[in-house]
């Protein structure tokens, strides 16, 4: 057993409350408890962390690159490790490292990596989210779309037999291109299922839902909306309690506008987290890159391909937290939620997203501008 160790910050907020002047006591990288600052035992060791606060780390369900590395590029346990590194020095001390449309070849060696990462125990890594290939053409985004096809047997196989050696497994499918019968398999199989790039109606988008899909893939951006005869991929999401869903708050894929009218619209007990959809840029001064053979440009807080299409985005989770914070009017605490708690919630993972007795201590120390000071992964600082 290794020694206590305390970090003493001007606010701790633990998942539900805000601790003042509080000190958070960690022992073999999990957390033993929050006390006052002032009634730490004189036998630990305190770090005094003079401004700002620590929250728990943030928990990505939709990261397709950092630090220079765009997973389909690179799909190797080092490449998951860069990965991973790069997202811990943003505040991310849980990741789903997700692989965009590309072949079942590459598929395969995504999925080899992951298993070899997740056995490496590379700090961060918590599985996979496979994005595609099985969506909508008529909703690709930046899918390539000779690469979109309909899921058939092999394929339902390939992500069970991941799941029975990674802990969480996520598919972005579409009611297009899969059978109810085959997500019923692979929710079966505990592969979490998330409808997303699609066009359907509510109607194909509930069947899905009956058969388990739990969770959609980035509101309002490449889905059938809103109207008034049909609701769309993004009411039936909104109107639904059974399913949690991810959002891009970078200001470019959805107005904060949009952002408020959502939250105050979606059913629960499922709800609204927060997704960074990081590319290869994340963590690095670069301003191109290339998806599948296709270019992609940043400029201005955007990533786009030449004919201007959204392409990922150049956001990280802080930023997130601060633009629900700033400009869509959502309390910090509820914010933070959303970029911890919430997204653990909607893939299953217990233990997450908040600083309690007995769980991991993954912690991010954030400025009281909101900027990222430093982060722990099981009570192991990498920044």
């Amino acid at each position: 057993m290794s020694k206590a160790r305390a970090l003493a910050a001007p606010r701790i907020f633990d998942g539900d409350n805000w601790h003042h002047e509080a000190a958070l006591i960690v022992q073999d990288g999990r957390i033993s408890k929050i006390v006052p600052a002032a009634g730490v035992s004189p036998n630990i060791e305190v770090k005094r962390l003079e401004n700002g606060f620590l929250a728990p780390g943030f928990f990505d369900v939709q990261v397709n690159g950092g630090g220079g590395v765009l997973f389909n590029n690179d799909p190797t346990p080092d490449g998951l490790a860069a990965i991973c590194a790069a997202h811990a020095r943003l505040g991310t001390t849980a990741l789903l490292p997700t692989l965009i449309t590309d072949t079942p070849e590459i598929r395969d060696r995504a999925i080899a990596a992951g298993i070899s990462a997740w056995e490496k125990k590379i700090p961060g890594f918590i599985g996979l989210h496979l994005e595609g290939p099985h969506i909508s053409t008529a909703r690709k985004g930046a899918h390539d779309p000779a690469l979109i096809r309909k899921m058939n047997g092999d394929d339902v196989e390939a992500l069970a037999d991941a799941r029975e050696r990674l802990p969480i497994v996520l598919t972005t499918l579409a009611p297009e291109s899969v059978t109810p019968v085959q997500v019923a398999a692979l929710v079966s199989a505990g592969v979490r299922v998330s409808i997303g790039h699609s066009n359907a109606g509510s109607e194909a988008v509930n069947a899905l839902i009956d058969a388990g899909a739990s969770i959609v893939t980035h509101l309002f951006n490449a889905m059938s909306q809103l109207g008034g005869r049909e609701p769309g991929l993004v009411g039936t999401a909104l109107n639904s309690g059974a399913l949690h869903v991810g959002l891009i708050a970078d200001g470019h894929h959805v107005c904060p506008a949009s952002m408020e009218l959502a939250l105050r619209a979606k059913k629960g007990p499922g709800r609204i987290f927060l997704i960074s959809d990081a590319m290869s840029f994340a963590g690095t001064d670069n301003t191109e890159m290339v998806l599948n053979g296709r270019k992609i440009l940043r400029a201005g807080g955007r990533l786009t391909l030449d004919d201007g299409t959204l392409a990922g985005a150049d956001l990280d989770m802080a930023k997130a937290v601060r633009v629900m914070h700033h400009h869509a009017g959502v309390e910090l605490g509820e914010a933070l939620r959303m970029a911890s708690l919430y997204p653990a919630e909607a893939v299953g993972l217990t233990g997450a997203g908040m600083l309690r007795a007995g769980r991991d201590a993954d912690m991010v120390w954030l400025s009281d501008a909101m900027e990222i000071n430093a982060t722990w992964i099981k009570g192991a600082k990498t920044v």
